[in-house]
């Protein structure tokens, strides 16, 4: 590994360590880039704040914060700003206009909820179709803005119903995901955390599609930027599937579509 691009901060809730503690356990573990992607901000009506996020009163810490690492840093390695953001169509419009004073590398698409309202997390295990297919909607209604790089953890949801079902939809996901160019994240807080991902039949089901692949840390300490151990499993576990992960992704900034 040379890049990672899902790295979160104390900020969010649930995650611990200081920053500078992850960038120079990248720096230890040979990383050429460290992008920072905390759960965003959402500018929620009547002043809700979730529970996941970075506050909004920390959204401008959290950028001059990683800025200043980035100039600090320079000589060592390179550091991306960027968020980890869920697609929402009533809110979207509210969030560009929320980060656009700040210069954002990119964002990626973690969809936890399936709308704003957030009342079911998707990784807890359900067996309704309803849900299912409003996770793939979301997923690819967000990919097909071109805002996010690429997709964490595309298989978080936590189907427990039909298979035929499962995979029918997860190839849907999959096959629009290939249409736009995004690659899939192999994520490695489901694996070292024994989750429901990664799920070897979304992996499979990606390889017969012909998916694009990079491993992210998801790091929520700074111990687990890169750890070598986590790498090893999760290459095997890749490879023996028939994939091989990207080593970096083209960082341009962002721009909203859609």
């Amino acid at each position: 590994m040379i890049a990672n691009y899902h790295t979160h901060t104390a900020r969010c809730g649930h995650a611990r360590g200081e920053d500078r503690e992850y960038v120079e356990q990248a720096i230890a573990r040979g990383l050429k880039v460290l992008g920072f992607s905390d759960h965003v901000s959402m500018p929620f009506e009547g002043g809700r704040e979730s529970s996941f996020r970075i506050p909004l009163a920390q959204l401008e810490d959290y950028v001059t914060t990683v800025l200043a690492l980035r100039r600090e840093y320079q000589q060592d390695i390179r550091i991306c700003l960027g968020f980890e953001a869920e697609y929402y169509p009533d809110y979207w419009d509210r969030m560009w206009e929320m980060l656009a004073p700040y210069p954002v590398d990119y964002l990626i698409l973690g969809q936890h909820f399936n709308d704003s309202r957030e009342l079911s997390y998707n990784a807890r295990p359900q067996e309704a179709e309803t849900v299912l297919k409003a996770y793939v909607d979301g997923v690819l209604g967000g990919l097909a803005t071109g805002a996010f790089l690429y997709l964490a953890h595309p298989d978080l949801i936590h189907f427990t119903g039909n298979d035929a079902l499962y995979r029918r939809e997860m190839e849907r996901l999959c096959r629009g995901a290939k249409e736009l160019d995004v690659p899939l994240e192999f994520n490695l807080l489901g694996l070292r955390e024994g989750r429901n991902y990664p799920d070897k039949r979304f992996w499979e089901l990606a390889r017969q599609v012909g998916n694009r692949c990079i491993i992210g840390c998801d790091a929520h300490d700074p111990r687990d930027v890169a750890d070598p151990d986590q790498l090893e499993r999760a290459l095997s576990m890749v490879r023996a599937l028939g994939l091989e992960p990207e080593s970096s992704l083209p960082i341009k900034g962002i721009a909203p579509r859609g």
